[in-house]
């Protein structure tokens, strides 16, 4: 198969995509997928993704993990798609494309960033030291004292793994309070490794470390790949609507891969 492909990241969080709108890589297979995604045999990437037509929308997003198995909701690339679909020529100053969790809204930023609506979060488990939610995927947070002293690929793979998480598996986040926002290292299902940054990862670390009064809130996010903000409307004590993923989402190369 030849494959013409474009390299987008989004704070790091980087995807391998292609425009799919004519069905050419609609057979693409489990094992191909994660060829693309191999760092040292393929292009390398934490995911690939296929434009795609769907009526009544301008896009459809469907994503796959770098394990080369279809994935759930990713912010990062919800707003690296969207970036790219405006390359293919779908322009408009919002777009409205349906992703694996439903429908999403996305907007452009005069700095090259790319603004995404994220879904309503109306459920969250607050535990003993730790906050489990879905913000289009599922998230385990735990909050750090210093989240550079984590070791986050073992004990992000501890809790992916236990008893509880082991089947369906969870994306893992440690997150340290800052004067300013929040720093946040994320362990990946389907990656299974820390990326530089994820998308659904700091949006649920943002909205378990908001204030607890109803309000509007916007919250600053550094992770290991750069900057990212999370707008939302806290309306309840477990209840978030208006949730905005907000970053920048960059072409890197484009090239021909035959596989």
């Amino acid at each position: 198969m030849d494959i013409h492909f474009y390299k987008y990241q989004g704070t790091g969080n980087d995807f391998v995509i292609v425009d799919n709108r004519d069905g050419a890589y609609s057979g693409i297979t489990t094992e191909q997928v994660a060829h693309l995604c191999d760092r040292r045999f393929g292009i390398g990437a934490d995911g690939f993704m296929m434009l795609e037509n769907r009526e009544g929308y301008d896009f459809a997003m469907k994503y796959y993990n770098s394990d080369g198995r279809e994935g759930s909701m990713c912010g990062n690339g919800g707003r690296c798609l969207t970036a790219f679909a405006r390359q293919m020529g779908i322009d408009g100053a919002e777009l409205k494309f349906i992703a694996v969790d439903g429908d999403h809204e996305a907007s452009f930023r005069e700095n090259g960033w790319v603004n995404l609506k994220m879904q309503d979060v109306d459920w969250v488990e607050k535990g003993n030291m730790y906050f489990y939610l879905n913000t289009g995927s599922p998230h385990f947070v735990k909050f750090v004292t210093d989240v550079q002293e984590v070791d986050v690929y073992q004990q992000g793979r501890e809790i992916r793994y236990n008893e509880r998480f082991a089947a369906e598996g969870t994306n893992v986040n440690f997150v340290q309070e800052l004067d300013n926002g929040i720093f946040v290292r994320t362990y990946e299902r389907g990656v299974e490794d820390e990326t530089y940054s994820c998308g659904t990862g700091v949006t649920a670390s943002a909205l378990t470390a908001s204030p607890a009064e109803p309000g509007d809130y916007a919250i600053p996010v550094e992770t290991l790949g750069g900057h990212l903000e999370i707008r939302f409307s806290r309306t309840g004590e477990r209840n978030f609507s208006n949730i905005w993923l907000c970053g920048p989402a960059t072409l890197v190369f484009e090239g021909n891969i035959n596989i």
